[in-house]
């Protein structure tokens, strides 16, 4: 069978699988299959080539890099896939980074409260002809997955798609540091060190492991007004696929949790477009206003 009717076939039972309306197949044809082939003709000469794929929350990170997963399979390439989320620091691990450094740092998030030498670790791992565990991270228990329940990925992979909300950002001039942006930095950060913080983290191991992505694609939401929707279809979903014993944010708790992640997107929805190797411009239904890929 043709490696376009494979790739036909296995996206429209991923479709399927995720209730997808038909209008999605216009996207994978407008967005995910230049941006596979572009993929994969960097690939063919770049052998483990790290793709780093970057949105706000609830911008379709996770959808997206599944659907160019599969149509880099279909075409004979080993694609693994790894998320920042999937780093954060364990509760515990947080909560003595919240007694040391700044109570705020117990919240899951921003740059500094993740293990930034691990994600170098699985990414080194994943390059090698071996088999690689790859991390996996409980939103609903708000710590790391028990490593049994790790993924396994028998390497060496031709491409790692490496996702998250802040992968390939750049740290803010201090001097912008200064004021706050919201409600949560003016009562709980008033004299700025958890800012400094989260920057300084960005600006220091953060950028080593950004150093390693050799194809930066940035979904770009319209503004960050629109984020805490999203975050909100988000926790919908989880709240449908737990049992009730485990915490989901309330609305309440969604629009606070946001915060924490507000400086750094509208930073990034500002100076992160005229960069990425790939932009792809989103409505405010995540639907594809426009993309283009920049041939360096």
């Amino acid at each position: 069978m043709p490696a376009s009717a494979k790739a036909e076939i296995a996206i429209a039972d991923f479709m399927r699988r995720e209730k997808l309306g038909p209008g999605f197949a216009e996207t994978v044809a407008r967005v995910y299959r230049p941006l596979a082939v572009r993929i994969e003709t960097l690939a063919r000469t770049h052998p483990g080539l790290i793709v780093g794929f970057c949105g706000s929350q609830g911008s379709g990170k996770s959808t997206g890099v599944t659907v160019l997963k599969i149509l880099l399979e279909v075409e004979g390439l080993r694609a693994a896939t790894l998320s920042i989320d999937d780093l954060y620091l364990s509760k515990e691990d947080r909560r003595k980074l919240a007694d040391t450094a700044h109570p705020l740092l117990a919240t899951r998030g921003p740059p500094g409260t993740h293990d930034v030498r691990l994600g170098e670790e699985v990414l080194d791992a994943l390059a090698k002809p071996q088999m690689t565990a790859i991390p996996r991270f409980d939103k609903a228990r708000d710590t790391r997955a028990d490593p049994a329940r790790w993924d396994r990925f028998q390497g060496p992979a031709d491409v790692i798609l490496f996702e998250g909300w802040c992968v390939g950002a750049r740290p803010q001039p201090p001097a912008a540091l200064a004021e706050p942006v919201n409600r949560l930095e003016r009562d709980s950060d008033p004299d700025g060190r958890w800012r400094v913080y989260v920057n300084d983290a960005l600006a220091g191991p953060y950028q080593h492991l950004f150093g390693r992505i050799g194809f930066l694609v940035f979904l770009a939401a319209p503004s960050f007004e629109v984020v805490a929707g999203w975050r909100k279809e988000q926790e919908a979903k989880l709240r449908a696929r737990t049992d009730g014993s485990s915490h989901v944010m309330s609305d309440q708790e969604i629009d606070r949790f946001v915060q924490f992640y507000e400086r750094l997107t509208r930073f990034m929805l500002a100076e992160m477009p005229s960069r990425a190797d790939a932009l792809v411009r989103l409505d405010e239904k995540r639907e594809p206003l426009e993309m283009d890929i920049h041939i360096r």
